[in-house]
């Protein structure tokens, strides 16, 4: 039986890592099938993302390789993980009332090959119960407001541990989470930021960037942390504009650039192609 391995890793940049992880996959008579690597001069980390085929069943392959690997990674002082290629990330998807971004993910689950398993969606209004029935996705209504934030962070916390969830997506989930819920769920929560960042921060972006006369329209996708619309980008993207747009126009064209950006960070998340480097990512498209 061959099963196909993703591993990625990150650590001090120095001579021979690159031979040493080749070295334990070739012992192992793996084909490696995609190799990526980078080294941050600013950072002085080295970072590295390998797809490897094993003639052998999935867990005696996991237990092999990561027995191999354990004298590599001790001795270069390595973050690392491994998985199986193509394994679908059971995702929690929180939305409020636009339902571009979650009809997006969906379809692209269903029809295209996204390596998501949305296992559920949440939604502070109860707008888009219809469509996540649609999809037959679970509906949960949480309700959030100045006095029910921690209960609702809390109904949070237990649904992603009641469903093993491994990515949660903000699909427009127009709500700021607390600190301590982004510290819980570090590197996990992916936000679609309705703007080019740093640009155009808060509320009303479109508003903000008709009134400067903006010659381009942008979305940023990010992961979330406590500072507001300042964690890491993971991609972004553009449409050109002119001064005959109204302010609908902008939000319509944004929409488009929203739900794409969005989808292209999530899949390459779930595909373990975004590797974080501080504040920045390392993205091996």
């Amino acid at each position: 039986m061959t099963t196909e391995w993703v591993l990625t890793l990150s650590c001090p940049d120095r001579p021979g890592i690159v031979h040493a992880v080749a070295g334990v996959l070739a012992a192992h008579d793996g084909n490696i099938t995609e190799s990526q690597q980078f080294g941050d001069p600013a950072s002085g980390l080295f970072f590295m993302r390998v797809q490897v085929e094993l003639q052998v069943e999935a867990e005696a392959g996991r237990e092999a390789l990561t027995a191999a690997l354990a004298p590599v990674t001790e001795r270069f002082g390595m973050t690392w993980q491994l998985d199986v290629v193509g394994r679908r990330l059971r995702t929690l998807v929180l939305v409020s009332k636009a339902p571009h971004c979650l009809v997006d993910l969906l379809y692209r689950e269903r029809y295209q090959g996204m390596p998501v398993d949305a296992v559920g969606v949440v939604g502070n209004h109860p707008d888009l119960a219809d469509m996540a029935a649609f999809y037959g996705k679970p509906f949960h209504h949480v309700p959030v407001t100045k006095d029910t934030k921690a209960r609702a962070e809390d109904r949070l916390r237990e649904l992603v541990a009641e469903l093993d969830v491994e990515l949660v997506v903000l699909a427009r989930y127009m709500q700021i989470l607390s600190d301590e819920l982004c510290r819980d769920l570090e590197g996990q929560v992916i936000n679609i930021h309705h703007s080019f960042l740093p640009s155009f921060k808060g509320a009303r972006p479109y508003a903000q960037a008709h009134d400067r006369g903006v010659k381009l329209i942008g979305a940023t996708s990010h992961y979330v942390t406590g500072d507001l619309d300042e964690g890491p980008i993971i991609e972004q993207d553009v449409e050109r504009v002119d001064h005959s747009r109204a302010v609908a126009d902008l939000v319509a064209i944004g929409e488009d650039v929203e739900r794409r950006t969005l989808a292209r960070a999530v899949r390459w998340h779930a595909e373990h192609r975004v590797l974080l480097d501080g504040h920045r990512t390392v993205v091996f498209r």
